[in-house]
């Protein structure tokens, strides 16, 4: 505003100085010498009409110039009375929006969210239950619950889809978006309803005095599988990189605490079943299941990492030789227009570094070999070399087998961010494209590292809790349960274990929280 006033000063100045100075104009009329006397004589008879005119221009064009700065100095104040009005914060920075345009679907993305964990563990729970009757039963007595099983597992995946697609954004406006919500959690509801559909019969197949005695010879054949998985595990950290086994590092000792679990669970079966409390020998012995089951799983991740690093390294050689061949038409056609392309020199470097690593004699990780030539090379592959595709797919079962893994015992922390993700994963492993195999190795890989976070941010329920004694009920293996899904985190009598076979009325078997805690992100 300073500004526009200092113009109106300066106008008002011009326009008193322009009526002054034609008052202190010399009065003489004492004529002026010139070379041209006669024109001058000529030109003062007319003198006192000039003297009239010039007074009245001098009058008008000041007040004209005054005039019109103050309508600029004047429009220039008002303009900006208006923008200070108008301003929401000082100096004109933008402030927050209004309480009117923040997000609104905050209550039903954390419904979305709670509703696809509590589906995903009661998936997760069924299909372990109906391995353990598959196997005591057999496999035509338990054809219908596969069947009602698999349904709930398509509801469910339809549910991941959606959920992956909001998270990339699609839909944009807002109520399109809230009725995808809804959406998740209709189709969550549904494979719940699925699930239900089964659940009492399937229970009525799997009686204690029938499973107990095979739940505990399963439980003796993993124990002595510890022992060669220990011994299998250091020969491979000896051998590979220690990248090669960082998904399997700690597994037998995870394996162990929760046969350690089950066995505590076993024996509560047995007392509970001699003392007539069928209800309670049933509870105990599905959270022995359910421990069994992720004792396998991590045994099991440990025989599954030496098969896929011992295939990776048979690959590896004509996985080179086909990258070589699928860049030679880049370099050619790089060497006729005698420019670098940045990619083959990126593939070329790789390619080099790979060879070394596998030719030095020292330990390496093969899969991690494979997965930079993949990266480095199907960019600008043309697709004549076979052997690329099949390595980009070994590559991407590898990291999602792991990511599964993963979840499936540590369903008590895990969100279902990352579980979406892995879902996406094993859908486009599905698709038969072998384009879909980087997405599904990337998708993968942050899914696993997307549950290790929750895992960690989780923490140790049961941290404080004191050692068992000898012959109590006290939490044997109780802390690797609880993040393993298999006892709610506030299950305070570590003697009261959860229907395993995903029949809660929380639909999370008893496994997790129905809150919206860690695992709703």
């Amino acid at each position: 505003m300073s500004v526009r006033v200092a113009h109106a000063v300066v106008g008002a100045a011009v326009g008193v100085m322009w009526l002054v100075l034609p008052g202190m104009t010399p009065g003489s009329d004492t004529p002026v010498a010139t070379k041209e006397p006669v024109a001058v004589a000529r030109a003062a008879a007319p003198r006192e009409p000039q003297e009239d005119e010039t007074s009245t221009a001098d009058l008008v064009l000041p007040l004209v110039a005054v005039a019109v700065v103050g309508a600029v100095a004047g429009y220039g104040y008002i303009r900006r009375v208006r923008r200070t009005r108008d301003r929401t914060t000082p100096g004109g920075a933008s402030g927050p929006p209004p309480p009117s345009s923040a997000p609104a679907l905050a209550e039903p993305d954390a419904a979305a969210c709670a509703s696809l964990v509590r589906a995903d563990d009661r998936v997760r729970a069924t299909r372990a239950a109906l391995g353990f009757a598959e196997e005591l039963l057999g496999t035509e007595a338990v054809t219908r619950f596969e069947r009602g099983l698999r349904e709930a597992e398509g509801e469910l995946s339809a549910a991941f889809r959606m959920r992956q697609r909001y998270d990339e954004g699609i839909p944009e406006e807002e109520t399109a978006r809230r009725h995808a919500l809804a959406g998740i959690v209709g189709r969550c509801e549904e494979a719940g309803r699925r699930l239900d559909e089964i659940t009492d019969d399937f229970a009525g197949l799997r009686k204690p005095e029938r499973a107990l005695p095979f739940a505990e010879a399963r439980f003796r054949a993993l124990t002595g599988r510890t022992k060669t998985a220990q011994t299998q595990l250091a020969d491979l950290v000896a051998r590979y990189a220690p990248t090669a086994t960082s998904t399997v590092i700690g597994d037998v000792e995870q394996a162990k605490d929760r046969l350690l679990f089950a066995t505590a669970r076993l024996n509560l079966t047995r007392q509970a079943a001699d003392s007539g409390e069928p209800e309670q020998a049933v509870r105990q012995l599905r959270a022995a299941e359910g421990a069994i089951a992720q004792a396998a799983v991590f045994i099991e991740g440990v025989d599954r990492v030496a098969a896929e690093l011992r295939n990776a390294e048979r690959m590896l050689p004509a996985a080179l030789t086909g990258a070589e061949a699928e860049l030679a038409p880049v370099r050619r056609h790089t060497f006729r227009e005698e420019e670098p392309h940045p990619r083959l020199l990126n593939a070329d470097s790789v390619l080099a570094s790979v060879r070394q690593e596998s030719t030095a004699g020292q330990p390496y990780d093969p899969l991690g070999a494979l997965r930079r030539i993949v990266r480095a090379t199907v960019p600008l592959a043309s697709g004549r070399s076979g052997v690329l595709p099949a390595a980009a797919l070994a590559v991407a079962r590898s990291s999602t087998a792991a990511a599964d893994d993963f979840v499936m015992t540590h369903r008590g922390a895990v969100g279902a961010t990352a579980r979406t993700r892995l879902a996406e994963a094993k859908r486009l492993l599905t698709t038969g494209d072998p384009a879909d195999a980087g997405p599904a190795d990337e998708l993968a890989l942050e899914a696993r590292r997307m549950a290790e976070q929750d895992v960690r941010l989780h923490g140790n329920p049961v941290a404080d809790a004191p050692a068992e004694a000898p012959g109590t009920t006290g939490p044997a293996g109780t802390a690797g349960a609880v993040i393993g899904g298999l006892l709610p985190d506030d299950d305070d009598s570590h003697g009261d274990g959860s229907d395993d076979d995903g029949s809660d009325d929380d639909g999370s078997d008893g496994a997790g929280p129905d809150d919206d805690g860690p695992s709703a992100k």
